[in-house]
């Protein structure tokens, strides 16, 4: 039985952004890196053996799009909860604050140009063929906020199974799993210059950068380096203008991640041949009240509260399992979040790589979501699109899904899956594969595999 889909909705809404939508800032020339820094993990191995796996480094853009700002400072835990509670309010109006500087333009300066890197999986097919040869696709997956690249491997292996199953229907020969500079390895590579600001336009550039300047030019099961080398000027002009001369690239994005890519796709559209939004953080500006709705502020505050640090894994599971948050998780995708997302603590025990300062510094920029909003309707049609949204949603964002899937009705087509809420990676990977796989049948099967 097929899932269900928003039909159009009796209302729509447009464009809101009361003031000039933000240009992307232009991308510079990546400068060659002396100093290149270590992977933090050691390698580890895809369960599907028919894929070969490595993590690789690229330099994030620079300047960023917003200046050195120093952390706030953090939350002083106490048992006294309402000492705590207190603490914790205090950082969220320092974040707070001065991102409404940044939107009011009081934070003029120069943006960052601290040298940061994102970290990115390579998934490979051992008997992958060469350009030449070769019609399969390229997949590239960005994840949500608090998140590192891995939490996608469960959807990924069904995803192969599907494909598998299919008998030849369509081939992956690469999947790239893409990690922001604040997330997972990536934060540990660059936790000494992040600082108290991050804007997400920052994720679009990196994603950018890393499309036109560094993903290889051909699929080959050969090794590739850890720092992946940067092509020349021509070349990343070349792609920016007429896409990838051999291969075929499927953008996937999760919430941060899916509004990443897609305002990514709307500044150089060349670079997507197609893109699965799966429900996406693209949401209307409000006109009236505070840019940070009371929801936002929420999260904020619940990212600042979050245990960072547990005396084992086996302790971390035993919490995990108890929360109502992790609880709806599939097994498999808790099984890699502890394996990938927590490292060990030089204190002892093992910690989130990903502190709970910076996924409340990421949950604060909501300006990029607006943005998006009004200008997803000028994604080229070109680029086909497929959402993927959960069924269970809060009673204060009722409608929004409806209206978003239907802002570029072009080449457009949207499915819910009833069971998921927001976390469909996380709660649902198999019906996600399984989403992902017919999609791409679809498009990209060979004709006798859509009959």
């Amino acid at each position: 039985m097929s899932n269900p889909s928003h039909p159009h909705p009796m209302k729509e809404v447009g464009r809101l952004c009361p003031t000039p939508l933000r240009e992307l800032i232009p991308l510079e020339s990546p400068e060659s890196v002396v100093s290149k820094p270590p992977l933090p993990s050691p390698p580890r191995t895809f369960l599907d053996a028919s894929y070969i796996l490595t993590t690789h480094l690229v330099p994030a853009a620079s300047p960023r799009s917003t200046p050195d700002v120093p952390l706030p400072a953090l939350p002083t835990w106490t048992p006294d909860k309402e000492q705590w509670k207190a603490s914790v309010m205090r950082t969220a109006e320092e974040i707070a604050s001065t991102r409404y500087k940044q939107w009011d333009g009081e934070l003029a300066s120069p943006g960052s140009t601290k040298p940061l890197w994102v970290c990115a999986n390579r998934y490979v097919r051992k008997d992958v063929l060469g350009a030449e040869e070769s019609r399969g696709l390229t997949l590239f997956a960005a994840h949500a906020n608090g998140f590192p690249k891995e939490i996608w491997e469960p959807a990924l292996l069904k995803l192969i199974e599907a494909q598998q199953a299919a008998q030849g229907a369509y081939a992956i020969d690469e999947i790239w799993v893409w990690e922001a500079v604040n997330h997972g390895d990536a934060f540990l590579v660059n936790a000494g210059n992040l600082g108290g600001m991050y804007d997400w336009q920052d994720n679009c550039r990196d994603i950018l950068q890393f499309l036109m300047y560094y993903l290889p030019i051909d699929v080959t099961a050969s090794a590739l380096p850890t720092h992946l080398p940067c092509h020349s000027e021509a070349l990343a002009h070349h792609r920016k203008t007429y896409g990838h001369q051999t291969r075929t690239l499927i953008a996937i994005g999760h919430s941060l991640g899916g509004c990443s890519i897609t305002r990514a796709a709307i500044s150089v559209p060349k670079l997507f041949s197609s893109i699965v939004l799966v429900d996406p953080i693209i949401r209307p500006h409000p006109r009236e009240g505070p840019l940070l709705s009371g929801r936002t502020y929420q999260y904020v505050i619940g990212a600042l509260q979050r245990q960072n640090q547990w005396s084992s894994r086996e302790e971390a599971r035993k919490r995990f399992n108890e929360s109502p948050f992790f609880s709806v998780w599939d097994p498999a995708v808790l099984d890699i979040y502890l394996e990938c997302g927590l490292c060990d603590d030089p204190n002892g025990g093992v910690k989130l790589k990903m502190p709970g300062i910076h996924e409340a510094l990421v949950f604060s920029e909501v300006m990029t979501p607006y943005e998006t909003w009004d200008l997803v309707d000028s994604l080229d049609t070109s680029i086909e699109l497929k959402w993927i949204v959960p069924g269970k949603n809060p009673p204060e964002e009722a409608g929004v899904r409806e209206m978003l899937v239907w802002r570029r009705p072009e080449n457009a087509s949207n499915v819910i899956i009833p069971f998921a809420g927001h976390l469909i990676v996380q709660e649902a990977p198999a019906a996600l594969a399984e989403e992902i796989h017919s999609f791409l049948q679809r498009k990209y099967g060979f004709p006798a595999s859509r009959l």
